[in-house]
């Protein structure tokens, strides 16, 4: 059973969510953070990438980065641009709207404990150097910065305390720059919170829908307070990471697409034969997204394909049956030698929010054949992660991105 604990979350001054809320850390580079942080200096992104306050001599993960970001938020707490809530612990609703769609995220603490024993289940893989800079970010500052992204299923009880929250005035109400509307309740009511408390602990499990690698920092964090607190009781900060967690049907996810550099040394008439063993091929419109699961884009030489699997494809296993395992083992595999998306240079993945336009950008700058997907669904990545199973790699895009810097949570006392 799930423990979703109630907390006091250091907030921006009212007034300051706008400008101080910032996308997450890795949807940047360094140039770019650098930019974000240049044209504005007030955003959670100099915090989260604090080597945008050093020289490019400064390496990404050199150690005064971290001390960096530390002093900045004790600096930014001090001058009361970040307050503490006081009271009772309590429970935030963030609620994101983008394109007239509206999801609704419960911000909490979740356990450590339940992301280890299985109860938060994960369905990709995490690689130790990229959770590397995140455990040394919180181990420093002493502070979760970025919401894990997790997912129930629907649940009734929940759904009413959520409508009754938005009958309420908002902390908080701002349209970020791409269009995405962000507002903030807090849930102090004494009986609500009980029961979203009491509601989580009888949910079987959380999915972690977007956030792998800091979840598993925070965790690690965590694991590593307790060995330096060997008389820890369980109910200390670090024993819990910062969340948001939404009710899957309320979540999108966009579709994630493929970009290859090169045909592995095959002819386009011959590439073309290869494709045609495995998949049907008619012609499509320009710019083709895939209308339905088993179909695929495909843009080669200025013009649009439409692929349509052949049955012995295809498979009833929740991993082999998603449509990014059907075109790795069908074809970018055996066909362009792609054995390991994760580490092949000849790959690239282009997520669904930078539109198809992009596809056709690359093929003309830096790569020779794209494929566009058919969205996975929160039903297959519930089922993966059911099964104990992972997905392959940039199986799902999840929009609209929860922001940096609305809730930060303190673990160490």
């Amino acid at each position: 059973m799930a423990d979703v604990r109630p907390f006091n979350a250091y907030r921006p001054k009212r007034g300051m969510e706008s400008v101080i809320a910032a996308l997450p850390y890795d949807v940047y580079n360094r140039a770019e953070s650098l930019e974000v942080v240049k044209n504005n200096p007030e955003s959670f992104l100099a915090i989260d990438r604090a080597e945008t306050q050093f020289s490019d001599d400064v390496d990404t993960y050199d150690p005064r980065v971290y001390d960096k970001a530390r002093d900045m938020i004790r600096e930014r707490i001090d001058d009361g641009r970040f307050v503490q809530d006081d009271g009772e612990p309590g429970y935030y609703l963030y609620e994101l709207t983008m394109d007239g769609r509206v999801q609704n995220g419960i911000v909490a603490c979740a356990s450590i404990d339940d992301y280890m024993n299985g109860v938060i289940k994960k369905h990709e893989n995490t690689r130790a150097d990229k959770e590397v800079d995140r455990i040394n970010h919180v181990d420093k500052t002493g502070f979760q910065t970025g919401p894990i992204f997790l997912a129930y299923r629907h649940n009734d009880v929940l759904a009413s305390i959520i409508e009754s929250v938005k009958k309420g005035v908002a902390d908080c109400d701002f349209t970020s720059d791409d269009g995405i509307r962000h507002r903030v309740f807090s849930i102090n009511d004494a009986d609500k919170v009980k029961t979203i408390r009491d509601e989580f602990s009888g949910t079987d499990a959380l999915y972690i829908a977007d956030g792998h690698h800091r979840c598993a920092s925070a965790v690690k964090v965590g694991l590593k307070r307790r060995e330096e607190n060997p008389g820890y009781t369980g109910d200390e900060e670090f024993n819990y990471f910062l969340s948001v967690i939404f009710p899957g049907d309320e979540l999108k996810i966009l579709d994630y697409n493929r970009v290859i550099k090169d045909l592995n040394g095959l002819t386009e008439v011959q590439f073309f034969n290869e494709v045609i063993d495995r998949f049907e091929v008619c012609d499509a419109k320009k710019l083709y997204s895939p209308e339905d699961k088993g179909l695929f884009g495909m843009y080669i030489s200025g013009k649009w394909y439409k692929l349509r699997a052949h049955h012995d494809l295809k498979s009833d296993d929740p991993v082999k049956g998603l449509d990014v395992s059907v075109l790795q083992d069908g074809l970018l595999g055996p066909v362009l030698g792609i054995g390991d998306p994760r580490t092949d240079k000849r790959i690239d993945f282009v997520g669904g929010i930078r539109g198809l336009g992009e596809l056709e950008r690359r093929c003309k700058d830096d790569m020779q054949v794209a494929f566009s997907m058919f969205p996975t669904s929160i039903e297959e990545l519930f089922k993966v992660a059911d099964e104990g199973l992972l997905m392959p790699p940039k199986s799902t895009w999840f929009e609209p991105k929860l922001r940096s810097g609305l809730f930060l949570h303190k673990i160490d006392q």
